[in-house]
């Protein structure tokens, strides 16, 4: 019996087993994965501003505890608590002796 010669791309050949991968293609691999993960902002119309501007100031008027879901790039954020200042110049609020941009606001509503 002879045994045909095997080529270098088929069977286990050399080329087959070297899964080498350059430290360039791994760090573009995990940026390219990251970005895929990326969540998109959503934009509030005029309607959902109002609510969320009606929430947030009863919240700071009245001390009730408010849950805000915020924008995140990577997750879902909720602020959960309640109002102490409202920066409007900066555009920003504070919950629990943190400041938030008003901006990544996505939904507000009162917690019983």
């Amino acid at each position: 019996m002879t045994s045909k010669p095997r080529k270098k791309l088929e069977g286990n050949g050399m080329w087959e087993s070297s899964r080498m991968m350059l430290p360039e293609h791994k760090v573009a691999l995990n940026e390219w994965d990251r970005e895929r993960q990326k969540r998109q902002r959503i934009e509030l119309d005029e309607q959902e501003w109002e609510d969320v501007s009606r929430v947030v100031g009863q919240s700071l008027q009245q001390q009730q505890q408010v849950k805000l879901r915020m924008f995140h790039e990577f997750e879902e954020l909720v602020i959960i608590g309640i109002v102490d200042r409202v920066d409007q110049l900066k555009g920003r609020f504070m919950v629990d002796g943190e400041w938030f941009a008003i901006r990544d606001i996505e939904g507000a509503q009162l917690e019983d």
